[in-house]
């Protein structure tokens, strides 16, 4: 720094000095000092700091975790989960700490939560480097801090809407809190810096529901970076996917040291009706705990300024109060996403077309989304009759037998930095979650919306990360001697299958499957990747010594000339490639298990067979006489002359009539 900037510029300059976990810092430098500095012996790298975004019970049931599960007391509360997000409110019930003993020996952490912030026994770290505490403002920390670790609360609900208990994955474990974001984003250098303080503090999970909303080389991702760090310390970085989907290739979490998370639908389904003027009724989804009693509102037949641009006419981006104050107003969101401005006018209730995918979503007035079909309904009978009008009822539960699904907004791969990497790694439950919320946070996110909800019911990436982090939690109380990646190896291969929509593109959307979390307790077989074979993979990746320093900070780590075609080799539990179309192609992907299953067992190799493609194993069986005896084996696939733009799958299934290994194959034929 010094060499860079006189002492006062250096000062003034500074914003995070990152030396507890990994070397570096963050300031505020001129494009001069950004060269100079660029140019300096032993600096690795220089990159501009980044805003990144949030990704914003019945789950548990649903996912095979009830409150009867086996737990283990003394373990539990012994594990920490640093949560990177918008902070927490520390008196929600779910961080009471009745009944918690003292914080764990291993915890080095304090309590610096600011102004206005207290810990306890349950939240036992906190951390700020946004605003000017760690109190959630927001409430999007709040409810992904309590669905990883959040104590049972009973009759919790949204306004009378699920009501019923809410608990986390881990409700005995402890809470540290680590505040990188606010209402302006995610700074990437407050997560960097969030980063560096759990892993010197002691966490052993780390849950981050936030992310970009593009895929960045490894190098200039601060979560990538950081979460190398919390892995080579052997903590476990779990990530939502983000919400950009359902494009291709619009997944931002691809480095393989992270257990990314897709969103997907669970069983319960919130509906809500609308009864016309004419005694029609017209059903559609909805998270709405508005009534209106009986009395049916007008319904504005024109909603939108006349100087709005053609493009929002209808979308409600516009409204004019003169039409709209008072009435129920309609909103075409089919082709976009959902803006209404309530600062332009003052509808008594909104029905919204949505796009298929998109999930029912909190309003600050009587609301209600429709499909295309039933939204014609609704214009075809407002146009019909000079005076139009409908009444908006609260919504309904109803089980839905198609879940889990994944979600359109879920962001997709497949991974363009390491195609050999497949991405997203799991999916869990990400829509419709109730959680605690923030009374200090608007419940709808606008600001007319004047409402303090303790529980909340969200959508998003950011709601399915936390569930797996909780129960990657779970697996540490029973394998406190395990690797981070043998916990997400045990999760990937225990996934239970899924089946994506017609349109959709496979475990490009889901990964290896839906999260099972009893099975993964014991799942025979992992794939184990340690530190070295990580490095080697960037080595091969074409990151040169000085790129492969930045990310794991070692010297020297590269000493062989990179080897793309060995990238594959990683020792992953999912197999990914890409391959050129209308092209012979061979590919081979070298893997090794390590048996945490029965000491004496013998695994035999089942192949999902796809008719477009050869796949062969080799060995195809293995037989172990111990504990933690390692096996290798080669997976072999030919294709010939495919045509473009096809994503072929099969699977790979290691069984010793207890323990089913699964592992998905994936041949993405593209350009």
């Amino acid at each position: 720094m010094q060499q860079v900037f006189n002492d006062n510029d250096a000062t003034n300059s500074l914003i995070h000095s990152y030396n507890r976990s990994f070397n570096g810092f963050a300031a505020m430098l001129t494009n001069q000092q950004k060269e100079k500095l660029s140019h300096m012996e032993g600096v690795v790298s220089v990159f501009p700091s980044r805003k990144l975004k949030l990704h914003t019970t019945r789950s548990w049931d649903f996912i095979g975790l009830p409150e009867s599960v086996k737990r283990s007391l003394a373990i539990e509360s012994d594990i920490v989960v640093g949560v990177l997000d918008t902070g927490i409110w520390p008196e929600s019930d779910s961080f009471n700490d009745q009944g918690f003993g003292p914080v764990p020996k291993h915890w080095k952490g304090a309590c610096v939560g600011g102004e206005n912030f207290t810990c306890n026994n349950k939240i036992i770290g906190a951390r700020y480097y946004a605003d000017y505490s760690a109190r959630d403002k927001d409430g999007h920390g709040t409810h992904t801090a309590s669905t990883v670790v959040g104590n049972y609360v009973h009759s919790a609900s949204f306004y009378g809407l699920a009501e019923g208990t809410v608990r986390g994955g881990v409700p005995l474990a402890r809470l540290a809190v680590y505040k990188t974001c606010n209402v302006f984003g995610c700074d990437s250098a407050a997560i960097m810096a969030a980063f560096d303080d759990a892993i010197a503090d002691g966490v052993n999970i780390i849950s981050v529901s936030l992310g970009g909303s593009s895929q960045s080389p490894f190098d200039e991702d601060p979560i990538a970076i950081g979460s190398f760090h919390a892995m080579a310390r052997g903590i476990l970085t779990v990530n939502a996917a983000g919400n950009e989907g359902p494009d291709p290739s619009s997944i931002a979490s691809v480095a393989p040291w992270i257990l990314t998370v897709a969103a997907s639908t669970i069983d319960r389904k919130f509906i809500g009706n609308v009864v016309l003027g004419n005694g029609k009724t017209l059903t559609g989804i909805s998270v709405n705990s508005f009534t209106f009693n009986g009395t049916k509102i007008p319904i504005a037949k024109i909603n939108y300024n006349p100087g709005c641009p053609g493009k929002d006419a209808n979308t409600c981006k516009c409204l004019e109060s003169l039409l709209v104050d008072g009435k129920i107003v309609l909103c075409d969101a089919s082709n976009g996403n959902i803006e209404i401005d309530y600062n332009e006018g003052r509808p008594n209730g909104t029905i919204i077309q949505y796009r298929k995918g998109v999930p029912a979503l909190v309003n600050p007035l009587p609301s209600l989304m429709l499909s295309e079909v039933e939204f014609q309904l609704l214009k075809s009978y407002t146009n019909s009759t000079d005076n139009p009008k409908a009444e908006i009822l609260k919504s309904e539960t109803v089980k839905d037998n198609n879940a889990p699904m994944v979600t359109d907004f879920s962001s997709r791969g497949p991974n363009t930095i390491a195609p050999e990497i497949l991405k997203p790694d799991i999916s869990a439950p990400g829509v419709d979650i109730l959680a605690s919320f923030s009374p200090a946070g608007s419940p709808s996110g606008y600001e007319i919306d004047k409402r303090s909800a303790k529980y909340n019911i969200i959508s998003g990436t950011s709601m399915a990360c936390p569930h797996v982090s909780g129960i990657a939690a779970y697996l540490k109380t029973f394998h406190l001697d395990w690797s981070p990646a043998a916990i997400k190896s045990a999760l990937m291969t225990s996934a239970k299958p899924m089946k994506g929509s017609e349109d959709d593109i496979g475990e490009y959307a889901y990964g290896s499957g839906h999260v099972n979390p009893i099975p993964a307790i014991d799942p025979g077989l992992v794939y184990d990747i340690s530190l070295e074979d990580y490095i080697q993979m960037l080595c091969n990746l074409g990151y040169d010594n000085g790129k492969v320093k930045l990310i794991s900070g070692k010297d020297n780590a590269c000493s062989h000339a990179p080897n793309r075609s060995f990238v594959k080799n990683l020792n992953y539990p999912a197999l990914a490639i890409d391959v050129k179309p209308m092209t012979s192609f061979t590919i081979q992907f070298n893997r090794t298990v390590t048996n945490v299953g029965l000491a004496n067992s013998t695994y035999k190799a089942t192949i999902l067979p796809n008719p477009r493609i050869k796949v062969m194993v080799v060995p195809e069986i293995l037989s172990f006489k111990s504990l933690h005896e390692r096996q290798s084996f080669i997976v072999t696939v030919t294709g010939d002359k495919l045509p473009t733009s096809i994503v072929l799958t099969s699977s790979l299934v290691w069984s010793d009539g207890t323990h089913n290994v699964r592992s998905p194959i994936v041949i993405n034929v593209s350009k």
